[in-house]
């Protein structure tokens, strides 16, 4: 492995949606800094099987459905 090369490879602690704090090892800032997370998997609709709506900006959700309807989506 070439040297000097690499990122540095630390510790920093994460901050979760609902305020805990967990440690995980990391290249992004420097040993010991906290990064705040506006979506983690205890809130993303992918990992808690959420029913959140689209939102509807500029009609685009409307026009698709209205293209695509009888697709059985």
């Amino acid at each position: 492995m070439k040297k000097d090369i690499h990122p540095e490879y630390h510790t920093i602690n994460v901050k979760m949606t609902n305020g805990d704090i967990i440690q995980m090892r990391s290249t992004w800032g420097a040993e010991g800094d906290e990064l705040a997370l506006d979506v983690d998997p205890t809130t993303h609709p992918a990992w808690t099987g959420g029913s959140t709506r689209l939102m509807d900006t500029g009609g685009r959700v409307s026009k698709f459905k209205e293209k695509f309807k009888g697709f059985g989506f």
